[in-house]
């Protein structure tokens, strides 16, 4: 068994805990002890524990409710209930609930010697299956993008359906929600997977840049011309050109693209041949594009152009059942790339990020777990404390919105985020039962049916 394996026992008995102490060292493990359900849990809240050895009866808190608690907050952890002979039954009920196994008082070395052969058969298997599952996760993934929510599961499988043609696509989503990786996603499952990929920020580069950049040039055509350059146009022909931001573009550079997506040629700065390009145009932006058109500020041609197939990327907000994963997904990268142990983080932790609402979206999320990555000590965990101060001091109900200038959300705006809230849990809780969520929440089913319409509430 794996000696660096952190062992806690459980026991209001000083005797007890003492001897199966002094046992477990000896066999090279790392020991911890508490006196009650309490102390156990206020443990596990600090450094993470491999196995606990839990007494069926204790003051306060028994053994029975202590793992209940384990197993929601620390389904890894392996929970053995220590019993006396009398006590089977509870013991056989702890097994129901999750134990893996239990001890009978007194307890013999040989008793002590299986039961932990069979903890080390089922933590290698227990392995082997994070492994395998972690190999299926990689193979299925599309390009790093996570989750199992409603809302990004309409984006998978929009995904291969939109790949196999070679029609244009926009990608509508606020900053930071995955944009491009959707982008990679689309190319990769597409038949142009084999050409190349080429990734433009249209916001971040002047018009002459940009043209530039796109069309290529001639030497001499310009200062600094020094050379004939060809443009992304050209060089990703046989691949996928993805413009992020492309709302940012000027309405010169708009009637440019247009041509080139219509003509599928291109002319370099300072020539006069047309060259014949091959690409495929996924774009994407933040901004309300369809306002942008009705408010005369982006051209409405080159808006049907580009927007034949549209993919709208939720915010993180909007599908917080995926921040578990994604900050699991970002602690083993970061872990690996700081090369620290930090593989754990409390459920009160967790708590406090899956309430937060993360303007930023993944990319935030990403930014603050690689800072607690880099912040947190050697073999530590996650603790609140790592993260910034907007993130702790936040309410679950968004009240810092509510401003005396005007500008904040109002209380009626801040009364219905709360409402709305309120009846999507209960709906989840229910598994989306309508007539059980209405007695859940002590409304009359026609009630919840309109409140649903009115705060737009789709059932899956």
């Amino acid at each position: 068994m794996n000696k660096n394996m952190n062992i806690m026992i459980v026991d209001d008995e000083m005797i007890v805990r003492e001897s199966l102490l002094h046992w477990f060292k000896k066999a090279g493990h790392k020991i911890d002890t508490a006196a009650s359900g309490f102390e156990a849990l206020e443990k596990l809240e600090r450094v993470p524990f491999d196995v606990l050895f839990v007494d069926i009866k204790m003051p306060g808190m028994n053994g029975i409710e202590l793992l209940e608690r384990v197993k929601e907050g620390y389904p890894d952890t392996i929970v053995v209930i220590i019993t006396a002979y009398g006590s089977i039954d509870t013991a056989v009920k702890a097994m129901k609930l999750g134990a893996t196994d239990y001890l009978l008082k007194p307890f013999k070395p040989d008793q002590l010697t299986l039961v932990l052969e069979k903890l080390a058969h089922q933590r290698r298997v227990h392995s082997e299956f994070q492994y395998l599952k972690g190999r299926l996760e990689e193979i299925t993934r599309f390009e790093n993008i996570i989750g199992q929510s409603s809302e990004i599961k309409k984006v998978f499988e929009l995904i291969p359906q939109v790949a196999i043609s070679d029609s244009s696509v926009l990608i509508l989503g606020e900053t930071g929600t995955g944009k491009e990786l959707v982008a990679k996603a689309i190319h990769a499952k597409s038949p142009r997977s084999k050409g190349p990929f080429i990734a433009m920020n249209c916001g971040a580069m002047p018009d002459t840049l940009l043209e530039s950049e796109l069309f290529g040039h001639q030497k001499g055509s310009f200062t600094g011309a020094t050379h004939n350059r060809k443009g992304f146009l050209e060089v990703v022909s046989g691949g996928t050109l993805f413009l992020d931001e492309i709302g940012e573009i000027s309405p010169k550079m708009q009637v440019d693209l247009l041509r080139v997506l219509e003509e599928k040629k291109i002319t370099r700065i300072g020539d006069r041949e047309p060259i014949n390009v091959d690409f495929r145009l996924i774009s994407a932006t933040k901004r309300d594009i369809e306002r942008e058109v009705a408010e005369g500020r982006f051209r409405e041609d080159f808006y049907y152009r580009i927007n034949i197939i549209t993919i709208h990327v939720p915010p993180l907000r909007r599908r917080k059942d995926d921040i578990p994963l994604l900050v699991d997904h970002f602690l083993e990268k970061y872990s690996r790339e700081t090369a620290k142990k930090v593989d754990h983080i409390p459920s009160s932790t967790m708590r406090l990020l899956t309430t937060y609402d993360w303007p930023g979206n993944v990319r935030e999320l990403e930014n603050t777990v690689e800072r607690a990555v880099v912040l947190a000590p050697e073999n530590g965990v996650l603790t609140q404390d790592l993260f910034p101060h907007e993130i702790l001091n936040h309410s679950s109900v968004s009240l810092g919105r509510l401003k005396l200038n005007g500008n904040g959300a109002s209380l009626k705006d801040l009364v219905l985020e709360f409402e709305r809230n309120l009846i999507v849990t209960a709906l989840k809780k229910t598994e989306w039962n309508q007539k059980r969520a209405a007695s859940l929440l002590k409304v009359n089913p026609t009630t919840l049916n309109e409140k649903l319409k009115r705060l737009n509430i789709d059932i899956p």
